[in-house]
């Protein structure tokens, strides 16, 4: 066997516990990350009926200080917790500009935060 094979030991009760754990957070991760996007959706669509820009700079800024704060409260490292923070405002306004663009003046719909 050469030392790029990995080896058949068996993997330990507490291993696949902690998997189990992790696996659970990750899915309630996605679910909240969906929640969330459902809310700056409409955000987006409120932006556009009242023609506000899809970035909002000092709402980032108070967002950054808050959760620095809080990741370091958390024994998160506050570096890792922005690039996360920036990664999905980033996508967030990438959807309001789409919202914005597809805004043609008229009222849009009211949004089942549910469905």
């Amino acid at each position: 066997m050469s030392d790029n094979e990995p080896t058949s030991a068996p993997v330990p009760s507490e291993i696949i516990q902690i998997r189990g754990s992790i696996d659970n957070i990750d899915a309630a991760l996605v679910h909240l990350l969906a929640e969330r996007f459902k809310m700056t959706r409409r955000v987006g669509e409120l932006k556009a009926v009242g023609g506000l820009p899809p970035a909002d700079p000092a709402r980032e800024q108070q967002q950054i200080l808050r959760l620095t704060s809080i990741a370091e409260e958390s024994g998160l490292d506050p570096a890792f917790a922005e690039q996360f923070r920036q990664f999905i405002v980033s996508e967030v306004i990438r959807h309001h500009e789409l919202i914005a663009a597809l805004h043609n003046g008229d009222d849009l719909p009211e949004v089942d935060t549910y469905a």
